[in-house]
């Protein structure tokens, strides 16, 4: 360890190790410093105090977006601010998609029959291609598309086959299958239970 490579080399670990802590110990700081100001401005009283407070609270990018999320849920109080925030969102490509994808869902939801058809329908297609976490809901929206466009046969085949989804909560598939009780079809029948093979259950007799 004599030569100057070696010393620069310790040096070089040592001082990794420290910058990395040091991130770790400023991340920490600033996550706990952010929470404190987001409680803070949470417990303020009116809404558009809440709303004043928390958008000027200093956020880093995947902060920022948890604040779009929390602004954009009460479109009661200001249905402007709130689509603008999921629209901020939507288009953050530094955001994970998952995110993202829920902000979409959102502003559909939000804007409903403000926006043509043909554009709900084709954000909620790409929501809805397996794998996308947000699918079952996703299926869900396109179904009322189909009722608002008067294309009941095409609602009730797809409620009917969330029902029978399994990536669908329960609330989900019990929605579903009352609003095909309101469109006038028949009462789903319960999906299946996967089988347990024998032992897995937990059972010892």
């Amino acid at each position: 360890m004599s030569n100057p490579e070696s010393v620069l080399l310790v040096l070089g670990v040592v001082g990794g190790t420290a910058w990395t802590e040091w991130s770790k110990a400023r991340a920490a700081a600033d996550a706990e410093a952010f929470g404190d100001a987001l409680r803070d401005a949470l417990d303020l009283g009116g809404p558009e105090d809440r709303r004043e407070a928390l958008a000027s609270i200093p956020a880093n990018p995947s902060q920022r977006a948890v604040l779009d999320l929390i602004l954009a849920t009460d479109p009661q109080e200001n249905r402007d601010e709130t689509l603008a925030a999921l629209a901020r969102l939507e288009a953050d490509t530094r955001q994970p998609q998952s995110w993202r994808d829920l902000a979409t869902l959102r502003r559909i939801t939000v804007a409903g029959a403000e926006l043509p058809v043909a554009e709900r329908r084709a954000a909620l297609d790409a929501l809805a291609a397996p794998g996308r976490p947000f699918r079952p809901l996703a299926l869900e929206q396109m179904a009322y598309l189909d009722i608002e466009e008067g294309q009941t046969e095409a609602a009730l085949a797809r409620l009917e086959a969330l029902t029978q989804d399994q990536e669908a909560p329960a609330p989900l598939r019990s929605r579903a299958g009352q609003m095909i009780m309101v469109l006038g079809g028949e009462a789903p029948v319960p999906a299946a239970v996967p089988d347990v093979p024998a032992g897995e259950d937990g059972d010892e007799g």
